[in-house]
């Protein structure tokens, strides 16, 4: 069979592959320490799941509004209003399923054929391929960890073109942890707003922070940064409802219009009752938050001061999400060959950087219980020791 070009173009998903293959290991009864899923192991609170129950009871089930129900797309534009400073109204808000299919969305309705998108590296690995779908050209920016993995003004600048479309941003990062701090995100704002550069910032960890680590969305700088601004986030991340595939795009009215013009004809409404459990989200208690986020920062913890202790292994301390980068350059392997031989080896689940465009570092997640973090650590040391 002859597939689309753009198929070709796009590689498989290296996170779920990995996870996959650990889920299909365990399910024969090996013992496989996971590190590779970005998935919180909270079950999703109860007030949620009740709220979707109670959706379903009252009938629920119907198809609904491509944009979303409305009382949803009210509660993510009030949010965005109080908490992030953001002037939006429903109108300006696409209920997605998940926050994947939001960018996926923008990606179609935003880029031709062509042009450039801005996206430094290390980056979510499905941001490239989401161009490419597009018929647009990812323009990867390497950052390092001397600026803890954060792209600069100067680079933004220095990577601009005549085709230049769009810059994706993303703080708290997938795959670091880094937090770009407000004068970071203002002096970004400052170029975004000089060439007229639309920039989505992409904001599903934004509630999970570290010591003094702050979010600032890009678009509440000023008014001038707030028109290029389109906002991607969900309820995955901090409100452990990564199954239930509810996600959100903010921007201007003519974009949403756009956008749910093409979800229109794709996969239409998001789960009704879903939706419920998620305006439950945003409107009830916070405390699930409080109490996830104090469990991810003793795993961090415990998991940082493992990975320095491994003299071959360095790692800059994460301020957000629940992600380490790993640099692994002097063990002398490829990520591959390493994730590769510490599954088969040593029976620990990591993610090689070469998905998230660093070759030479490696992802693990702390969205783990403490007990499995302190197996997988002592493996993963017993590994490295015998290269």
């Amino acid at each position: 069979m002859e597939l689309a070009t753009r198929v070709m173009r796009v590689t498989p998903s290296v996170t779920l592959m990995i996870d996959a293959k650990a889920k299909a290991m365990r399910a024969t009864g090996e013992d496989v320490c996971s590190f590779s899923a970005g998935e919180p192991d909270f079950d999703t609170p109860a007030h949620i799941r009740d709220a979707a129950k109670m959706a379903l009871d009252q009938g629920k089930t119907r198809y609904g509004p491509a944009a979303g129900e409305p009382a949803l797309r009210e509660a993510i534009a009030e949010k965005l209003r109080t908490e992030n400073h953001l002037p939006y109204t429903a109108e300006n808000i696409l209920v997605t399923n998940g926050g994947k299919q939001s960018l996926f969305n923008l990606m179609l309705a935003l880029i031709n054929p062509g042009d450039e998108v801005i996206i430094p590296a290390p980056y979510w690995v499905s941001y490239p391929e989401m161009v490419h779908l597009a018929s647009g050209t990812p323009v990867i920016v390497h950052t390092t960890a001397e600026t803890g993995y954060r792209i600069t003004p100067a680079q933004l600048e220095a990577a601009i073109t005549p085709k230049t479309r769009l810059f994706v941003l993303n703080s708290p990062s997938n795959p670091t942890g880094m937090v770009y701090t407000p004068a970071e995100i203002r002096a970004l704002a400052e170029v975004v707003v000089r060439h007229r550069l639309w920039v989505v910032s992409d904001e599903i960890y934004e509630k999970i922070l570290y010591d003094e680590a702050e979010h600032l969305s890009i678009g509440a700088v000023s008014d001038a940064a707030f028109n290029y601004t389109i906002v991607s986030s969900g309820f995955a991340k901090a409100y452990a409802m990564t199954g239930w595939r509810v996600g959100y795009l903010a921007g201007s009215a003519e974009l949403i219009k756009a956008t749910t013009k093409i979800q229109g004809h794709s996969t239409s409404n998001v789960c009704t009752f879903a939706q419920y459990g998620a305006i439950a989200a945003l409107q009830g208690s916070q405390d699930c938050v409080a109490q996830m986020l104090a469990a991810f920062r003793q795993r961090r913890q415990r998991m940082y001061a493992g990975i320095t202790g491994i003299p071959q292994l360095r790692c800059v301390q994460p301020q957000g999400a629940f992600y380490l980068f790993v640099d692994i350059a002097k063990t002398g392997l490829s990520s591959v060959e390493f994730c590769d031989r510490l599954l088969e080896e040593a029976k620990v689940a990591t993610i090689p950087g070469k998905a998230f465009g660093m070759d030479d570092h490696i992802r693990l997640s702390y969205a783990t219980d403490i007990e499995t973090i302190e197996k997988g650590l002592e493996r993963l040391a017993a590994f490295v020791a015998q290269l």
